[in-house]
């Protein structure tokens, strides 16, 4: 993944509803929504819901398909795990990485 393809992908995803839709798709897995079920359970207007998944299929982050008379989009998790990969790629310089939840009580 190049340096532009990061910055569309962090761009697409540096907005609420974007981001929401995004997260919604990867807990949907392979099996992807549809835009009425998205927009049912984000409480949003099929307009502004055709409008976030336009960007969010134009920076990679997701796929759509048609399914007969339905569209159904999926997270590309292929993209999304490069994404995550660039963001990792020389974290701690080589050394192991300890994260910490100051928060969690059981930690």
């Amino acid at each position: 993944m190049d340096e532009s393809q990061v910055v569309d992908s962090l761009a697409a995803l540096a907005h609420p509803l974007r981001l929401r839709i995004f997260r919604a798709l990867v807990v949907a897995g392979p099996e992807g929504l549809t835009p009425g079920v998205m927009a049912e359970a984000l409480e949003t207007a099929n307009t502004t819901l055709s409008f976030h998944l336009k960007e969010l299929t134009h920076s990679g982050l997701v796929t759509q398909e048609r399914a007969s008379r339905n569209l159904v989009y999926r997270a590309a998790f292929d993209r999304m795990n490069s994404l995550l990969g660039y963001m990792t790629q020389n974290c701690c310089a080589g050394a192991a990485c300890e994260v910490t939840d100051v928060s969690c009580k059981s930690c």
